[in-house]
């Protein structure tokens, strides 16, 4: 298997704004695709302007740029062709989402995918949709369906990246709570309302439980956020009986 080809390729099929190729690679160093294969750009390579618009992108610093389809996908044996358009043609049809998905199990298998973005004035050729093996397609607005090339390779970019686990700085920051330690937190605070009369009329106090409950169950706890309740409920009927001092003026 040729190194580093646990990710799809993407290629830019006569691609005609610096910006667009720019912006392209700068998404694809969002969400860790590093290869970029570039068909005949329109206004030649290198470009000052794709470069700029990639701020940095590492992306673009190891852009392929070929002369033709035919080359740019030669080691290549699974093709996606985005489009917006039916092409009359007897293929898979398959959404982003569904399309990165069977593509997961491809590269997984050590098979080299490439996914075919066409030009911003009049998309994929049909001769490019007819080589590959399935279409890819977004659930757009059909009176308004055409993207602009870098967002649609951010979006299948997404799609790519999107089963993976979120970044470890934004997982919890603490372990959520047992069901031990909530069993014990509804016993104090249940209890507490029985001592203030809460629960009334009595046969009613089955059905209240359950909505009190229900409400902490959807909140997601965390053991710290169940001290610091047990610790208000404390706090409250530890004040029970005490009289407020209301001074005067």
């Amino acid at each position: 298997m040729k190194e580093g080809s646990k990710h799809p390729v993407f290629i830019l099929h006569r691609p005609q704004m610096g910006e667009n190729i720019g912006a392209a690679a700068r998404v694809m160093g969002n969400f860790a695709l590093p290869e970029l294969r570039i068909v005949a750009p329109r206004d030649g390579w290198p470009n000052e302007t794709a470069i700029t618009m990639a701020v940095g992108s590492p992306v673009m610093d190891a852009a392929q740029v070929f002369d033709s389809l035919d080359e740019a996908v030669a080691d290549l044996s699974v093709l996606y062709a985005t489009t917006a358009r039916p092409r009359d043609m007897l293929k898979p049809v398959l959404t982003g989402r569904e399309a990165m998905a069977e593509t997961r199990g491809h590269v997984e298998a050590g098979t080299r995918v490439g996914v075919l973005f066409g030009g911003e004035r009049a998309g994929l050729p049909n001769e490019a949709v007819t080589r590959s093996n399935a279409i890819l397609t977004l659930p757009v607005e059909p009176g308004f369906a055409s993207l602009n090339l870098a967002m649609a390779v951010g979006i299948i970019a997404h799609e790519w990246r999107a089963a993976d686990p979120p970044p470890a700085e934004f997982r919890p920051l603490e372990d959520p709570a047992s069901q031990d330690e909530l069993d014990r937190m509804y016993r104090h605070f249940e209890e507490e309302l029985e001592r203030a009369g809460f629960f009334f009329p009595p046969e009613k106090t089955p059905l209240m439980i359950q909505n009190l409950r229900n409400i902490f169950a959807r909140g997601g706890l965390t053991i710290q956020e169940v001290r610091t309740f047990r610790g208000a409920v404390k706090a409250l009927t530890l004040g029970r009986g005490k009289h407020r001092v209301v001074r005067g003026d």
